[in-house]
């Protein structure tokens, strides 16, 4: 057994123009602290991109949950904490928790679903048969994260088109499709500056469902489930449905 922890604690700076008009990082950019702490840990433990691009095979994002208290202000130092859950054959469950470097303030959680893919075929393929199941070594099952699970995103039949969008290099990531986090940027951008004066994220969960590309025009449709909640279904060009978002906001 590797004397390497189970658990992955990485710290990151809330850098100044990586936040908003009010003084606190943007939550797109707290994602990519998430996944690039999810990136760090796993190729710390044999299972990560680094490895994976030798054999042929990636890992792609399939959920997505965060849910802040607050978010961290300008030049403060945050640290994310972050652990593999579970993992099945196809799938494995990796959880985040996010506070403050220096006080150990938490600011919220986040909850993630990932599928390792072969890069060619873009199917998913078996976890354990990856470096002798090194997954396997460091799944933490009962460490606690407080935040539920990302579920499905339900959507009836109003949904209105509020925008449509074509994409560009800057939104296409490693894996060749639109990176995960522009679309949480793109969704939160569907309120304008004067909405975000009186509201807050309180919570944004996506499930991604089909990949796009550069050159793609992505759809997002928008409705109202609940006060201060906001569901997002975001379809490309050929209008195959991309992903789902669910925003709940606080005063």
């Amino acid at each position: 057994m590797s004397e390497i922890s189970k658990t992955g604690r990485y710290e990151f700076l809330a850098e100044p123009f990586h936040c908003d008009f009010s003084n606190r990082l943007f939550m797109g950019h707290l994602g990519n602290h998430l996944l690039n702490a999810a990136d760090f840990h796993s190729n710390d433990r044999g299972f990560g991109m680094n490895y994976l691009s030798t054999i042929g095979k990636t890992w792609v994002l399939s959920r997505l949950a965060v849910e802040m208290d607050e978010m961290p202000l300008a030049y403060s130092r945050l640290a994310v904490e972050t652990w593999v859950e579970s993992a099945m054959r196809y799938f494995t469950n990796r959880n985040f928790k996010v506070e403050d470097a220096a006080t150990g303030q938490v600011y919220g959680y986040g909850r993630s679903v990932w599928a390792m893919i072969d890069v060619q075929t873009r199917q998913p393929t078996d976890l354990f048969a990856v470096n002798d199941g090194a997954i396997n070594d460091y799944v933490l099952a009962d460490k606690e994260c407080p935040i539920e699970r990302g579920g499905r995103v339900r959507m009836g039949d109003g949904a209105e088109l509020v925008r449509s969008i074509d994409t560009y290099y800057s939104d296409v990531d490693i894996n060749g499709h639109v990176n995960s986090v522009k679309y949480i940027e793109h969704v939160l951008d569907l309120w304008d500056m004067e909405w975000y004066r009186s509201h807050a994220v309180k919570r944004i969960e996506i499930a991604y469902v089909a990949e796009a590309h550069a050159g793609d025009t992505l759809s997002f449709y928008r409705e109202q489930t609940a006060e201060g909640e906001y569901c997002v279904r975001i379809t490309r060009t050929d209008g195959t449905e991309c992903c789902r978002c669910k925003v709940e906001t606080q005063p």
